[in-house]
């Protein structure tokens, strides 16, 4: 018998989360555990306490992982860097393009 084709799929958003948090603080060498960033807490300001240095190292990495361009001009980084979870989002969205 012959295997039937299979079908790709997208990681469940929490995973998805899961791996953008790891990449967070692996890429910007935080202290804190992947496990410990409150997915829906702002990764900017009282939340993470992230910077715009953290930023671009955030955009950057991102970039070489899963080869998804963030410009620092764009109108959305706000809302894209708002929080994990809309960062996984965003991350998820664009991959499946």
């Amino acid at each position: 018998m012959s295997q039937p084709d299979t079908i790709p799929f997208a990681a469940p958003p929490f995973a998805l989360e899961a791996e953008v948090a790891r990449l967070i603080v692996t890429v910007l060498h935080l202290e804190n555990k992947p496990e410990e960033i409150d997915p829906a807490a702002p990764l900017f300001g009282e939340g993470l306490g992230l910077d715009s240095i953290d930023a671009l190292e955030l955009a950057l990495a991102i970039s070489r992982e899963y080869g998804i361009e963030l410009k620092s001009d764009d109108e959305r980084n706000r809302r894209i860097f708002a929080s994990l979870r809309a960062l996984a989002a965003h991350i998820g969205a664009a991959r499946a393009r």
